[in-house]
């Protein structure tokens, strides 16, 4: 079935009524919290398909972990053995990291094989 706008708007209004009436507390059974579920989904699923998120690239990884570690991208260089200027080229997109760099990448910047790797 295909959500239209109008119904995604409604369902977020209803949300918003719905939200300070349920609580961790009340039970699954409970009109308000079947219908906060069941308007969730709808908010859900019409997110997916209209606003859907993309996965991170390699650069933008890079570029978050960097700044959550509070590094440079000379500093970074000097850890997995490469140029500055390599590294810059990585976020940019211009060039991707070797396998070899790559394991030194999630090893220094804390980043997953999986999301290196785009999973």
């Amino acid at each position: 079935m295909e959500i239209s706008e109008k119904q995604y708007e409604y369902a977020l209004n209803r949300i918003e009524e719905l939200l300070p009436l349920v609580s961790d507390e009340t039970p699954a059974h409970d009109k308000n919290a079947l219908e906060l579920t069941i308007v969730s989904d709808v908010v859900e699923e019409y997110e997916k398909k209209h606003f859907p998120i993309s996965k991170p690239s390699i650069g933008d990884l890079i570029s978050l972990s960097i700044e959550e570690k509070g590094m440079t991208q000379k500093q970074l260089a000097s850890e997995i053995g490469v140029s500055p200027s390599r590294v810059s080229d990585y976020i940019s997109g211009r060039a991707e990291p070797t396998l070899r760099i790559a394991r030194a990448l999630c090893s220094v910047l804390g980043i997953t094989p999986a999301a290196m790797l785009g999973m």
